[in-house]
């Protein structure tokens, strides 16, 4: 049987560069950065030139980047931080296809008293503008709408958002952890304010991310403690892992290419293949823009759980949505955000690959595929 991983927007493999790179901070320079003795500064040079590195994924400033634990952290300091700097008075803005990490960060400061606004998207999961227009108009606003959907692949007009974010006076927050390193990210020429990245969704392990702020954002300072990350991020710094997140955006950066070319042609590959072979399909998100490497498929009449499991048999992973709410039986809140009927909702389930994927194991998934859907067609009741 062979094993094929088509659950990267879930996690990722660690790179083998990435781990070459980290293995000296696990067992020679254990130093703690922020001590004054050689053993500590050695190591925080290395710290500095891991954040040049993520820095220049993206084209920021390298002090503007703040190590955090996670994406679901940055998310958390972003949302929270400026929330706070700003005051209840302030309208919080985002949307209802968001992670759980800015949805719930969002409805906790809707209960402490700020106005919070989740904007709609149409069938193909993308965002009206002219809705985004009219709620920052309204007054002060914070924004937080992700730069592409972890589940669909549905890319936002994160530049045409900037700018009428920027024009309204507000602040804009993106979630980029799909994004990052898969699509170019240049914060120099698309007025963000903030930015949100994971370590363990571009080949760096799980654990590490990072919040972009940029220079003269009013952020409340999330974690309290020591003076880490020039006092906006208690917290002795995770070095091994910040080594490897720079090497991770390092490698990441020179394999953009690739992703927008062979990785996309694979996702076609795959995408087309599953169409023709299964017959009651639709792909969610096929009318808008969509990153490289994803593919959301609804198979009509069938339970997305069921499909999954016999897959694992077959020895391919993929998901049915989120893995942060795999858990629930309810069909995912972006799929039901975009309107899919209730026969395909069930049944919506997402292939996501990487630059270590490949044409064979495509093939296996699109030879393996049909039988299954066959086989859960006929002891479906709706079908």
């Amino acid at each position: 049987m062979k094993n094929v991983y088509f659950d990267n927007n879930a996690t990722t493999c660690v790179a083998p560069e990435v781990v070459e790179a980290m293995l000296p901070f696990l067992t020679d320079y254990w130093g703690n950065p922020s001590s004054m003795h050689h053993f500590g500064g050695q190591v925080g040079r290395h710290v500095e030139e891991a954040r040049a590195k993520v820095a220049a994924l993206i084209n920021a400033d390298p002090s503007e980047i703040v190590f955090t634990s996670c994406g679901t952290e940055s998310d958390n300091m972003a949302l929270v931080g400026a929330a706070e700097a700003a005051g209840k008075g302030t309208r919080i803005v985002t949307t209802r296809v968001e992670h759980p990490a800015v949805l719930s960060p969002c409805r906790h400061l809707k209960e402490l008293g700020y106005d919070i606004v989740e904007l709609g998207v149409d069938a193909s999961g993308q965002l009206d503008l002219s809705a985004l227009r009219k709620a920052v108009a309204a007054g002060p606003c914070i924004v937080s709408i992700m730069w592409a959907n972890n589940e669909t692949g549905v890319i936002f007009p994160i530049e045409e958002i900037a700018q009428i974010v920027k024009g309204a006076g507000g602040v804009l927050h993106t979630d980029a952890v799909q994004a990052a390193g898969k699509l170019p990210i240049d914060v120099a020429t698309t007025p963000i304010d903030m930015l949100s990245m994971s370590g363990h969704k571009l080949h760096a392990p799980k654990g590490v991310g990072i919040l972009y702020v940029r220079k003269g954002t009013k952020l409340k300072t999330f974690m309290l403690g020591g003076h880490q990350e020039s006092g906006r991020r208690a917290g002795t710094e995770n070095v091994p892992y910040i080594v490897g997140l720079g090497k991770a955006c390092e490698l990441a950066a020179s394999s953009i290419d690739e992703e927008r070319t062979r990785v996309a042609a694979l996702r076609d590959r795959l995408e087309s293949g599953l169409l023709a072979s299964c017959t009651d399909t639709i792909v969610n998100g096929a009318g808008a823009p969509r990153l490289p490497n994803t593919t959301n498929i609804s198979f009509q009449f069938i339970e997305g759980e069921a499909i999954l499991y016999h897959l694992s048999d077959a020895g391919v992973a993929a998901s049915s949505g989120s893995a942060c709410t795999s858990g629930s039986l309810e069909p995912s809140h972006v799929i039901r955000a975009m309107g899919v009927p209730f026969t395909s909702a069930h049944g919506s389930i997402r292939f996501s690959l990487s630059r270590y994927s490949t044409e064979e194991e495509v093939d296996y998934v699109i030879e393996h595929m049909p039988p299954i859907v066959a086989k859960l067609r006929e002891l479906s009741p709706f079908a």
